[in-house]
């Protein structure tokens, strides 16, 4: 599970920092085309395609990301009721949430490898990019069946010992907050 984990963190955050490049490289070559003596040497340079790129690399980052945000327990949830209710009601109304969860990326998944299928025997391509379309897709039912994979391992994990995954905002992955107020850093 560790490397489907870091695979998936690293997949996001390279995702992240590619598209934050790409924009950056489109504005700076944006800036530098309407002054004078450098436009001469970037007008030539041809960045159209660098918004349908980031474009792809966003949704394709916002898939993964929506399953990462399921084994993190990051997502906004509105569970005042369910966390009023009695522990063995709770614990069923909670594996029904998980399971529609389940049910409904796995359906979503289904339907985009369909899709993805059927594109796959056209010539349909991006407009800038000229990439295959399929391939573009193909964050439909990869970032859908793994966010139904991430529903099912939280539901399991749920059964097994009774928590769900909580995001501690407070929380900075590699510090101990501990060691940091010692250092007399903030706790």
């Amino acid at each position: 599970m560790r490397i489907l984990d870091r695979l998936e963190e690293t997949l996001i955050a390279s995702l992240m920092a590619g598209a934050t490049l790409v924009i950056f490289a489109s504005v700076v070559h944006r800036y530098f085309s309407s002054v004078p003596y450098i436009q001469d040497y970037v007008l030539h340079w041809n960045l159209a395609w660098a918004q349908e790129l980031c474009i792809y690399m966003f949704v394709w980052m916002a898939k993964f990301g929506a399953a990462y945000g399921v084994r993190t327990g990051i997502h906004v949830g509105v569970d005042v009721i369910i966390n009023r209710m009695e522990p063995h009601l709770r614990a069923k109304f909670v594996l029904f949430g998980l399971g529609a969860g389940a049910l409904f990326t796995f359906i979503v998944g289904s339907l985009g490898a369909r899709f993805v299928y059927h594109i796959s025997e056209t010539e349909q391509v991006s407009a800038d990019l000229e990439w295959p379309m399929w391939i573009i897709y193909l964050a439909v039912p990869l970032g859908s069946y793994l966010m139904c994979f991430r529903f099912l391992q939280v539901a399991w994990n749920f059964v097994r010992t009774g928590e769900l995954p909580h995001h501690d905002h407070a929380q900075v992955d590699g510090i101990d907050p501990v060691e940091a107020a010692k250092e007399g850093g903030p706790a």
